[in-house]
């Protein structure tokens, strides 16, 4: 059946949702231009479903649009993809102070799964992969520290820096260093050492940070060559 056929707001999140894929995983790169009326075509819908995507995407911030020359993948920020790192490092440290205020055996219960994954379980190599089981550590940590606003804050902040954090999981040592440094914060907060599992969590996260500020254009390029699903 054709997709022509679908209810408007669903075709309107398939197309939303195809787009972003496409530029977290750089098919659509900064700086790329594109028209309406080439995304309806390749996506096999009207013009009124690819608008409307458009516009959301636009207010989450990753498109812009041209009078009169259609859409354009927005450039990076670096300056504003740094304070989000900032305002990440200050709730999960606030998260990490409430799970070592914790009776031990209640954040044990509420941090098994990451003990299971990061401690115990036989470590994984591929990046990507790793990738998104680091993200799910970082959103458990807020999540189990109880306060629900702060936890969906975080949340919001996570997929923002989604689309440049894939690139922090291209080298095996960044790979090693996360199990490494994620053992350690875990460590400490079962420990309820709260000053040293803030410690490690600042500097773990500010790692991260500084290789945002060493990705170029040619880095861009080459996760072109080889697009993250």
């Amino acid at each position: 059946m054709s997709t022509r056929k679908g209810r408007p707001e669903a075709l309107a999140e398939r197309v939303y949702q195809a787009l972003k894929n496409d530029i977290f995983g750089f098919r659509l790169m900064p700086g790329d231009r594109f028209s309406e009326s080439e995304i309806a075509e390749r996506m096999e819908v009207s013009r009124t479903p690819v608008r409307q995507a458009l516009f959301w995407l636009e207010r989450e911030g990753y498109v812009e649009v041209w009078f009169r020359s259609g859409w354009q993948v927005k450039n990076f920020d670096f300056e504003y993809f740094e304070e989000l790192y900032d305002l990440r490092t200050v709730l999960e440290c606030e998260a990490v102070k409430r799970l070592c205020a914790l009776p031990v055996a209640q954040c044990a219960i509420l941090l098994a799964p990451q003990q299971q994954f990061w401690i115990e379980a036989e470590r994984l190599d591929e990046g990507k992969t790793v990738s998104q089981h680091d993200e799910a550590f970082h959103m458990a940590l807020v999540a189990s520290a109880g306060n629900r606003e702060m936890a969906r804050i975080h949340a919001e902040l996570t997929e923002k820096i989604r689309i440049i954090r894939h690139l922090d999981f291209t080298r095996d040592d960044r790979v090693e260093a996360t199990y490494c440094e994620h053992a350690q914060i875990l460590q400490a907060i079962f420990q309820q050492q709260t000053e040293e599992a803030q410690r490690i969590l600042t500097e773990h996260i500010a790692v991260s940070k500084a290789e945002v500020r060493k990705i170029t254009l040619h880095m861009l390029q080459q996760a072109r060559l080889q697009p993250i699903e």
